[in-house]
Order: C-alpha cells, then sequence, then structure tokens
C-alpha cells in the first residue's frame, strides 16, 4: 500500500511540476506588453483641449461691430470695484475713465496697483485690454484683481468698445476683409450654375443632330 501511495505521489509531484514548466514556457512565448499610449490614433481629430482656440472673428472684427450699450450692461459686474465717470474717485480698483490709451499701471490719482501689473509695461491697446479681461491673472500673473475674466469674445469686444467711448475715443479697427478664396468660390457660384442649366440643353439638341 505505501509504495502504492508513494508511486501515486511522485506522478502527482511529476504532473504539477510539468504543468508549472509549461505555465512557464508558454507565459514567455505568448507574453505582451500594454500599449503605450493606450488606444488608436485616428487621423482629423484633436485631443482634448486641443484646438477650438483659434475659431472664430477677430477682435478687429469684433470690435467693428461691438454694441456699446451692451458694453455698458456688462459693465455693470465691474462697477463694484471701479468708477467710470470722468473725475470719479478710486475704490477698490482704479477710476477707468481714459484708459484705452494709456500707459498701463500708471497714474489714475496714485492708484497703488500691483508689481505684477506694472512689470507688463506698455499702454492699454485694445489687444492688451482683450488679453487682460479674458483673464486678469493671465495677462499679470499676481495681480491683486480678483476677477475671473470674461470668456465670451463679444462680452469683451463689447465692453472694450464702452470703454473706449469713455474718454478714450481712439479709432476702431476696420473688420477683416473676407479671405480671397472664398470670395473667388463666390464669384465662380454663378457662373457653374450657368453651366449646369445649359446642360440639358445641350443633351436634348443631340437626337436632333443624329
Amino acid at each position: 500500500m505505501s509504495d502504492r501511495f508513494n508511486t501515486a505521489a511522485g506522478w502527482a509531484l511529476f504532473a504539477g511540476i510539468i504543468a508549472l514548466g509549461g505555465g512557464i514556457i508558454s507565459s514567455k512565448m505568448f507574453h505582451s506588453e500594454r500599449p503605450e499610449p493606450m488606444g488608436y490614433e485616428i487621423a482629423g481629430v484633436e485631443a482634448e483641449g486641443e484646438g477650438g482656440g483659434a475659431g472664430g472673428p477677430s477682435l478687429a472684427t469684433l470690435l467693428a461691430s461691438a454694441d456699446v450699450a451692451a458694453g455698458e450692461k456688462v459693465f455693470a459686474k465691474c462697477t463694484a470695484c471701479h468708477t467710470i465717470n470722468q473725475g470719479g474717485s478710486n475704490g477698490i480698483g482704479p477710476n477707468l475713465y481714459g484708459t484705452l490709451g494709456e500707459e498701463i499701471a500708471v497714474g489714475k490719482g496714485g492708484f497703488p496697483f500691483s508689481d505684477a501689473l506694472k512689470k507688463v509695461g506698455g499702454t492699454w491697446t485694445f489687444e492688451q485690454m482683450d488679453h487682460w479681461l479674458t483673464s486678469p491673472r493671465s495677462f499679470a500673473n499676481g495681480t491683486k484683481m480678483s476677477f475671473a475674466g470674461l470668456s465670451k469674445p463679444e462680452d469683451r469686444a463689447n465692453i472694450i468698445a464702452y470703454l473706449n467711448a469713455q474718454g478714450s475715443n481712439l479709432p476702431l479697427p476696420a473688420a477683416d476683409a473676407a479671405p480671397a478664396a472664398d470670395e473667388a468660390a463666390n464669384a465662380a457660384a454663378p457662373a457653374d450654375e450657368a453651366a449646369n442649366a445649359a446642360a440639358p440643353a445641350e443633351n436634348a439638341a443631340e437626337p436632333a443632330a443624329e
């Protein structure tokens, strides 16, 4: 009985060793690493967060059609900190009368501008004001301005037009001209339509000629 048990145990141990060895060998043969990066690239599809920022009308085009009255309504968000009337006092923020065209962080009755804004330098152009209104912290990292910014380009253009009308009165830029390719395509469209309209007449004339 003991011999049979030892024999059976030996065969069982041998079979276990064979199975273990086979598993190790197969894992080496068929091992595959996780792809890096995961997934497949699809042509023409942008990654999240890429693109999308360059679309839409330019600032010049938006300013050319800006609505001063709409800008005044948007500016209502700013009145908790700013005045804009001529000779108005500074508050939490400086008085903004005649700001466009002025030097950045200079004057305004001695208002204590942050060092971050002073370092920017230059003047308040339409482009600079648009950048500032988009994100004050991006424009001047470290600014004391707590306002998060205006995400809509139309709102920024309207408020810039309103600010400009309050003592600055700089000439607004002209809207961008339509791309030449679009104009050529529009001009070619009537010719294509005429050619398509003439085709049935030509086809109808062929049997008569035959």
